[in-house]
């Protein structure tokens, strides 16, 4: 049995996604942050010694890391669906776009993140974060106009990877002037499957309802 070791308001959420993409059986085992502090309970470390989420776990296979595991349920689970042929070129392109999510998109609102919270201290570190993040979220952007999908023209892992550094700009206003990049986070939030997910992972502010209210 697949079970997804879940933190609310966190990249677990867009496994799920890809669990309700793929039709798979699943069990959730769900974790809630500290009001406070905001960070993962200490229970998640009993499940991996980092103590983050997502965490899943299939028989006795445990993996962390989301691009990880997204790689391991396509592959195993996908027959086909969601990850072009492999030998094509644009097998390359989602492989680049499915490390590029982490790797790249996620690491300007992380700095601004963590800054934020030094006050006038961090002002020195501004101008190079904010240069990083309009040249990352303008490329990006670029990249997706007139297209659908970062990959191809179906839904691919690539797709679901970049979801959490988009919606986590989108609710910041931060996509208002990316209107390629909002487009794709506003079709991605409409699937099916997305909102299944939705329904069952608990509090995601990173949803449709916290993108409108911005």
């Amino acid at each position: 049995m697949i079970t997804l070791h879940h933190l609310n308001d966190s990249r677990s959420q867009r496994i799920l996604w890809l669990l309700e993409e793929l039709a798979l059986d699943y069990e959730i085992v769900a974790y809630e942050r500290d009001a406070i502090t905001r960070l993962a309970p200490p229970e998640l470390n009993a499940i991996h010694p980092l103590g983050k989420s997502p965490v899943l776990t299939d028989g006795d296979l445990l993996i962390h890391e989301s691009g990880a595991i997204t790689e391991y349920l396509i592959r195993q689970y996908g027959n086909g669906k969601l990850a072009p042929a492999k030998d094509t070129a644009e097998f390359v392109k989602y492989q680049e776009w499915m490390h590029y999510a982490e790797g790249s998109a996620m690491l300007p609102l992380l700095l601004r993140l963590y800054t934020s919270r030094l006050g006038d201290a961090a002002e020195p570190l501004m101008p190079r974060i904010d240069s990083e993040t309009a040249n990352h979220f303008s490329f990006m952007n670029d990249q997706m106009a007139g297209k659908e999908f970062f990959v191809g023209t179906e839904l691919t892992g690539a797709d679901i990877m970049m979801s959490f550094p988009l919606e986590a700009a989108k609710a910041r206003g931060a996509l208002d002037l990316l209107p390629h990049l909002k487009s794709f986070v506003d079709r991605m939030q409409m699937r099916p499957a997305y909102l299944k997910a939705l329904e069952k992972g608990g509090t995601y502010s990173y949803g449709p309802a916290a993108s409108e209210a911005t």
